[in-house]
C-alpha cells in the first residue's frame, strides 16, 4: 500500500529562520512559502534529493502546529508522509484494520495540490502520519 516517502515534517517557531539554517548552513535548496489557511500552517519544501523536509509554521494560535510547539517550543519532527497510489482505497483499507483516520476522514488538498489524509498517531507507534495522493 505505502509508496515512497514523500516528506518528513517538521514543526518550527520562526519558518524564516529555519529556512535560512537549511539553506545558508546546510546549502540545500529551499522553496517559496506556502500558506495553507485550510491547515492552519505556513510551510517551506528542502529538497533533499531522494525526498524532501517540509518545515511547518503555525497560522495562529488556534493551528495544530502551535499546540506542538508549545509541547516543544524549539520545534521537532511533526509527521512522515507517504504517497499511496489510491487514497480513498488506502483510507477504506485502514479504517477496516482499526486505524483512526483524523478530521472527518474525508481528504483535504495538502501543500503539493494533492488530496491528503493524517492517521492518528497512537496507531502508529506514536508517530502521526500523512497519506498523500501519488
Amino acid at each position: 500500500m505505502l509508496g515512497r516517502l514523500n516528506h518528513v515534517a517538521i514543526a518550527v517557531p520562526d519558518l524564516a529562520a529555519a529556512s535560512a539554517i537549511y539553506r545558508d548552513t546546510l546549502g540545500a535548496t529551499v522553496s517559496a512559502v506556502q500558506t495553507l489557511p485550510e491547515h492552519g500552517v505556513s510551510v517551506v519544501f528542502v529538497d533533499v534529493g531522494n525526498t524532501k523536509i517540509e518545515l511547518l509554521e503555525p497560522l495562529g494560535e488556534t493551528s495544530p502546529i502551535a499546540a506542538f510547539l508549545q509541547k516543544s517550543p524549539s520545534g521537532g519532527m511533526h509527521h512522515l508522509c507517504y504517497e499511496v497510489d489510491d487514497i480513498i482505497a488506502a483510507r477504506d483499507r485502514l479504517k477496516a484494520a482499526g486505524a483512526r483516520v483524523l478530521g472527518d476522514g474525508e481528504p483535504k488538498i495538502g501543500a503539493h495540490g494533492k488530496p491528503v489524509l493524517f492517521l492518528h498517531p497512537k496507531d502508529f507507534t506514536g508517530t502521526l502520519v500523512e497519506l498523500e495522493q501519488a
